[in-house]
């Protein structure tokens, strides 16, 4: 078999090697060209697969690492009889630390204080932020109207969860429907939000309307915002960088333990696939989805400073920005991707283990909810 890889995924040679051969590229350099006479497409959402990517293409099978998929013409895939496969949840984990890091350096009294969050959307990320915030006994509204009203959810219409005192954005990007996600947060959404709302979008860049964002930063009264996704990545807009409190280049789901349970969902999806094609597929001796060893044990003394020092986001921002500022013109989108692609090792909660010196009941219990190892 020939496969193209997406070079940010992780394990694909564990996981895959065994099938063939494994060409690795840039996720946005990936072309028609590339992938003629390719049997099997792995990517992440930088990478748009549609009719102008397959249609000269011998690929049977596209899997995308991701959560998201619009990225993906899954209708075209269907009519090709492409199977497909991505792996919702993979890094729900990261990116509820991801949040959980903004609250701490942006919001530090943010367990003593009668917090009010609001969750837009949630699916696995939502979900989870929502599971671990409400454990925490912090107050949680969701807006999601996908969702029914037995479901175990504090549910809530859109205008009411504008009113919280902190905003998580974790829905899908989507253009049509009842209820379309692009631009979401316009220039009459974010003008309802009160001084000091902490906004934090690590779900999709074009949520927010990005141009109405900035207007509504450089007139003030100020919002408190943390991007991880920007609307046209790679090209982002500097100066609205320059007016958020937190920027990232879209890795809040960067783990490592994400980045692998991503491919390894892939292949177990592939081994189905080929099943139900009648395709004999050799899985035996396939690598551990979860990494068991405990890397480092943390003792600090309180939840914010576990939380930071499991992963501080504040060092992503300082990171990009630096980037952002050795820049000549024209050079962001490719700092941009660098960003992602150096992107150190970074670990989940659960690889770190609480040391005696955190063993107070409160500080234990509490960094048992958020998934920490005890």
């Amino acid at each position: 078999m020939k496969i193209v890889a997406d070079q940010n995924m992780a394990d694909v040679e564990a996981f895959f090697g065994h099938l063939g051969s494994i060409t690795y590229l840039p996720g946005r350099e990936i072309s028609a060209e590339h992938i003629g006479d390719v049997d099997l497409l792995l990517v992440r959402s930088v990478t748009r697969v549609n009719q102008a990517l397959l249609e000269h293409s011998s690929v049977a099978f596209v899997g995308s690492a991701t959560i998201g998929t619009d990225h993906i013409d899954r209708d075209y895939l269907q009519q090709r009889g492409i199977g497909f496969a991505h792996a919702p949840g993979c890094n729900a984990d990261a990116v509820v630390q991801y949040d959980l890091s903004v609250l701490s350096r942006l919001q530090p009294d943010w367990l003593q204080k009668s917090l009010n969050v609001g969750i837009v959307g949630c699916g696995n990320v939502g979900r989870r932020l929502y599971q671990t915030l409400t454990s925490l006994n912090i107050n949680c509204r969701v807006y999601d109207p996908f969702l029914s009203d037995n479901q175990a959810l504090n549910l809530v219409d859109f205008d009411t969860v504008l009113q919280a005192d902190a905003l998580f954005l974790h829905t899908p990007l989507t253009h049509s429907g009842p209820f379309p996600t692009r631009h979401l947060f316009n220039a009459d959404a974010l003008a309802r939000l009160a001084e000091n709302t902490l906004l934090v979008n690590a779900g999709r860049g074009a949520v927010i309307d990005n141009t109405a964002l900035l207007a509504r930063l450089q007139k003030g009264p100020a919002l408190r915002v943390a991007l991880d996704v920007w609307e046209g990545e790679p090209e982002i807009d500097l100066t609205l960088m320059a007016n958020v409190l937190l920027a990232t280049p879209h890795i809040a789901g960067y783990s490592i333990e994400g980045k692998i349970r991503g491919t390894a969902m892939l292949a177990e999806a592939y081994g189905r696939w080929c099943i139900e094609q009648g395709v004999v597929y050799a899985s035996d001796g396939l690598p551990q989805t979860e990494q068991q060893n405990i890397a480092s044990v943390l003792t600090e003394a309180t939840l914010n400073q576990l939380i930071l020092a499991s992963y501080d986001v504040a060092v992503d921002d300082r990171i990009m920005r630096e980037a952002m500022a050795r820049c000549a013109s024209g050079d962001v989108a490719e700092a941009f991707d660098r960003l992602r692609k150096d992107y150190p090792e970074r670990h989940e909660f659960a690889h770190f283990q609480i040391g005696s010196e955190s063993r107070e009941s409160q500080i234990k219990a509490q960094a048992l909810a958020v998934g920490f190892d005890g």
